[in-house]
């Protein structure tokens, strides 16, 4: 009988976030029990950088406390105790990156300066896992294969609530486009709507789900570019939604458009693409891996709005085209692990990386 693996998760900040890292780690914790597992947290104080640095002797404390067997640090984390890590330590340490050595969305000093404090913390670590393959191409030569898992996100989403295909999101146009994102810059909503105010009035309607003031000076001006007379009544924004909210927009749109200039997993597209949506997107980040230009959707060069309004157009003006496509991505989203089988690959990498630093 294999014995109970104890897991100390760290992390920073509130677990129960929405985000696409905090929830991957909660669906472990939840899944652990099936897999012959247990997982706790122990969170870093989500203080301005680089204040959470001074906790990270309470957080190890915390680990040593929880009795583990192996630490994964979230690479949210790495920066805030690459001070306090040692090599060779005990229990194991093994990272869990959900964005590259340096992090995103900060600017070019935190990120120059964060790159290198992850990088002493990955170092220090008995192997690595990385929940995507650009993000496990992306680490370089100095990170030996042999401690390396690439461990994806589960692709299965919320329980759809009865009303959900009763939602009307064309609103008497052709096609209902949906995106789901935080507004930040490297997000592409500007880009978006650039893109969508070159499409004719009638052709589609755009849905905007997600928060709209995670960086207030953006938010701002993708604000200030809707209140423009050419995209009125062409654009709802639904703002913050639960689960079962984003799932009802997926089941009622037509198709999924993300122009995400750095986007280390995408769990949205998998998502869109598991309800049969066609997807849309700079053709960066992890998007070309979930996704083949012309088959389960269509690839744009980063910037290109006038291609990025051509690609929507394509698609909401054909809708043959559209179901085409949308059959194609939900069969490849299909072949991708459940968040069970994502939570046995999690679990048993968990186990052999520890194994691996003895």
């Amino acid at each position: 009988m294999t014995r109970t693996l104890r897991v100390c998760l760290v992390t920073e900040g509130n677990p129960r976030q929405l985000t696409g890292g905090y929830l991957y780690h909660r669906r472990m914790a939840e899944l652990a029990e099936t897999c012959a597992a247990s997982m706790t947290f122990a969170s870093a104080p989500a203080w301005r950088w680089p204040l959470a640095m001074a906790a990270g002797g309470q957080v190890l404390r915390r680990v040593q406390h929880s009795r583990a067997d192996v630490v994964v640090l979230d690479s949210i984390a790495a920066a805030v105790l690459a001070p306090w890590l040692r090599a060779a330590s005990q229990p194991p340490v093994v990272a869990m990156l959900h964005q590259p050595p340096g992090g995103i969305d900060y600017g070019p000093l935190r990120t120059a300066a964060q790159k290198l404090l992850d990088g002493v913390a990955y170092r220090r670590c008995a192997g690595w896992m990385a929940a995507s393959e650009s993000l496990a191409a992306g680490l370089g030569r100095e990170f030996e294969q042999s401690r390396l898992r690439v461990v994806p996100p589960g692709r299965d989403v919320a329980a759809l609530p009865d009303e959900a295909t009763a939602l009307d999101l064309r609103q008497g146009r052709q096609a209902a486009v949906l995106c789901v994102a935080n507004w930040l810059p490297r997000k592409g909503i500007l880009e978006l709507l650039q893109a969508f105010e070159r499409l004719p009035a009638g052709q589609a309607t755009l849905h905007l789900a997600g928060d709209t003031m995670p960086d207030s000076a953006y938010g701002r001006s993708v604000q200030g570019k809707l209140s423009q007379p050419e995209l009125e009544g062409r654009v709802a924004v639904h703002g913050k939604l639960s689960l079962e909210g984003v799932a009802a927009l997926y089941v009622a749109s037509d198709l999924f458009v993300l122009p995400s200039y750095r986007e280390p997993y995408g769990t949205v597209y998998g998502e869109a693409m598991a309800f049969g949506l066609p997807v849309v997107g700079w053709a960066a980040g992890n998007l070309p891996y979930l996704a083949s230009h012309g088959h389960e959707g269509l690839l744009v060069s980063p910037g290109d709005v006038d291609g990025l309004a051509a690609a929507i157009s394509m698609l909401a003006g054909d809708e043959a085209l559209r179901v085409e496509m949308g059959a194609a991505a939900r069969r490849r989203a299909l072949s991708r692990p459940t968040w069970r089988e994502a939570a046995e690959l999690f679990f048993q990498a968990a186990r052999e990386l520890a194994v691996i630093s003895h």
